[in-house]
């Protein structure tokens, strides 16, 4: 990420004692400059003119150097390979050890990286980046193999040749983006002796009246100058602009401030310093409004820090200033840089002290009713193995970030994200106990968190319904003619499209209706333990239909006299009747009644399909049983062996 470098200089100069050729200290010179670009170029030639045995130690500290410079223009190929030559040349400090195990996580080799960093470890026991850093490596793989469900695509046409990053939007109809960019077509003639391309300006991009975003174009009025300016923040009007632009001046370290622009019409004023503190020694960019303009949110190496570039944010409102860090949960020993401020409250900032992939990654900061910030690593697919930064957010869980992932050159691009929403389903049929659909049923779905949603079947019983995650609901279908059935149904909590089904059997009121699975003791009104749950759907059934009073009628085959079947069947009936009114149904709502074998049961459809034997409308008489074969006589006493319940009225307490 180019422009990171751009905007915080380090002020690290290595004086090589031993060697003071003009080539070196023409390369000390840059690098103290910040013209890393340029100063890698000396350093090689230096590098290459070192080849005697008695300047291998010299070698070692040049290859330093180089690894330096590179790393601070991320190239991380040549960065590596410049620390692994410092190593080999038996360099002392072991930061040589730490940077290399850093840009090969840049680049993406996390087991290697995971080497050197034990390595550094031993050396240094406790080194909370180089901790971080060995999570990071370890936690990299897992998000690679298990990505999110973001969807993030290389934008064409935001895209130049070189460097474009920190997208960000202007006003809340996200209809504009604006953006930093090194192309070719930016101001100047010279290429930057600190990254080797053209200075950056500022972009900007309108959609059109079909929603299209149009070519990009350098934004209209007096910011963009052969210097360099980039990462902007507006105010919630829109009318102010916060930028960074470098400083940059003779014999003089190059360093970054926050400027503001005002806008007339489309156009917009020349920056003016935006005065922060009376430091002049310190970098401040990355300028970031919170959405409700109360505070400019910033990145910055000033004292009182933790270390690196830290998160600080100033009052916009108040006339003192006051100035705060955003404290050690946010910040680290690393870098904490391009924060940004969502409308909800949540801060968003890259880091790469925090662990990650490598490089800069996202992270999603969230502030608990105790004041505690909550970090979360936005993962892959946004972040990667090289500098993630720069996030905006249009729309929902859509926007733009910028990356340097892919790019052997270090150049950043800008990529676009979106967080498909999350399709919960659940759909069925409404049905009758003959498994006929039942058209025109209402079923309605009632959530625990107030949703309320009623819809009527479609002719052939079928039914769909649009959920969230993890909410429980209590559906219940009904349909004129029939008993009303409701069920309870939880949505899965995953973060992943799901189609759950459900089906309402419903029963007539106008008919009979088979109770199944209820059994007795042989030549017993004894119920048996197996009968539980269909007693207990009948319990159910009865508890949501409470206008509803039934006759439970029992029924049993041919054998045996018809005083005795009479007698059975009553018996029978007076136990379920009794377990449910032990279920708690009231009594004046169960009429128990025995039929003996006296009511013989006629084959419908869908006994017809079950028992192949018999025709739909067959009557399963005394008579037609004997004339059938010994097997198929047994099935129709089955069948004639019964329990079944008809409503008697819908208005039970209701006058």
């Amino acid at each position: 990420m180019k422009i990171k470098n751009i905007l915080y200089i380090s002020l690290m100069l290595v004086f090589l004692a031993s060697c003071r050729g003009a080539k070196l200290s023409v390369a000390n010179e840059q690098f103290a400059r910040g013209e890393y670009f340029d100063a890698a170029n000396t350093y090689r030639k230096v590098y290459n003119k070192l080849r005697s045995k008695e300047k291998r130690a010299l070698r070692g500290e040049v290859a330093y150097q180089i690894g330096t410079c590179y790393r601070l223009i991320n190239v991380a190929p040549r960065s590596s390979a410049a620390y692994r030559n410092a190593i080999r040349y038996n360099y002392p400090d072991s930061m040589a050890i730490f940077y290399l195990a850093r840009e090969l996580q840049y680049e993406g080799k996390y087991k290697e990286a995971e080497k050197y960093y034990r390595m550094f470890l031993e050396k240094a026991p406790g080194d909370v980046l180089a901790e971080n850093g060995l999570k990071g490596c370890q936690l990299a793989q897992e998000w690679k193999n298990n990505p999110t469900r973001y969807i993030v695509k290389r934008d064409k046409l935001f895209n130049s040749r070189r460097s474009d990053c920190a997208p960000m939007y202007l006003g809340k109809e996200f209809d504009q983006i604006y953006f930093t960019s090194s192309t070719e077509k930016s101001l100047g003639k010279d290429k930057s002796s600190i990254t080797g391309t053209k200075n950056n300006d500022i972009y900007f991009s309108k959609k059109n009246e079909k929603g299209a975003w149009q070519r990009p174009e350098p934004i209209e009025g007096d910011v963009n100058t052969e210097l360099d300016e980039g990462i902007v923040s507006f105010s919630p009007d829109g009318n102010t602009m916060y930028l960074t632009k470098a400083r940059r001046e003779p014999n003089a370290d190059t360093s970054v401030e926050i400027f503001t622009s005002s806008r007339s019409g489309a156009k917009w004023s020349t920056p003016v310093k935006y005065e922060i503190t009376a430091d002049t020694l310190s970098a401040y960019g990355h300028p970031a409004v919170s959405p409700d303009g109360e505070y400019l949110y910033f990145s910055s190496d000033m004292p009182g820090g933790y270390g690196g570039k830290d998160i600080w944010r100033i009052s916009l409102t108040d006339k003192g200033g006051s100035l705060e860090n955003m404290g050690v949960q946010i910040n680290t020993p690393g870098n904490e840089m391009f924060p940004y401020v969502r409308s909800d409250g949540d801060l968003y900032f890259s880091s790469d002290g925090h662990p990650g992939m490598g490089g800069l990654d996202i992270f999603k900061a969230r502030l608990n009713e105790y004041g505690v910030w909550k970090i979360e690593n936005m993962q892959y697919p946004v972040n990667s193995q090289g500098d993630d930064f720069g996030i905006t957010f249009g729309p929902e869980e859509t926007g733009f970030f910028s990356s340097n992932r892919n790019d052997a050159r270090g150049y950043d691009h800008i990529y676009s994200f979106e967080l498909p929403s999350i399709k919960v389903w659940i759909s069925g049929m409404v049905i009758d106990k003959d498994e006929e659909p039942v058209p025109d049923a209402v079923i309605r779905i009632v959530g625990e968190d107030g949703s309320n949603q009623k819809e009527m079947g479609r002719k052939d019983g079928s039914f769909r319904f649009k959920l969230d995650r993890g909410v429980r609901y209590v559906m219940m279908a009904g349909c004129r003619g029939y008993l009303n059935q409701k069920q309870e149904f939880t949505s899965g909590s995953e973060e992943e499209d799901a189609e759950y089904e459900v089906n309402f059997i419903l029963s007539s009121i106008t008919k009979p209706v088979l109770i199944e699975n209820i059994f007795y003791d042989f030549d017993k009104a004894t119920l048996r333990p197996e009968s539980k749950e269909a007693l207990d759907n009948l319990v159910k059934l009865l508890e949501d239909n409470p206008n509803v009073s039934i006759e439970l009628a029992s029924h049993t085959d041919m054998k045996g006299s018809d005083e005795y079947n009479m007698k059975l069947s009553d018996r029978r009936a007076k136990s379920v009747v009794d377990y449910l009114i032990a279920a708690g149904i009231e009594t004046g709502r169960i009429s128990p009644k025995g039929y003996g074998e006296s009511v013989p049961k006629v084959i419908n459809k869908k006994m017809a399909e079950k028992y192949p034997q018999f025709k739909e409308g067959d009557i399963l008489t005394e008579e037609y049983i004997l004339q059938l074969s010994p097997e198929d006589q047994e099935v129709a006493n089955q069948i004639n062996r019964r329990t079944e319940f008809q409503v008697l009225s819908i208005t039970y307490n209701l006058y």
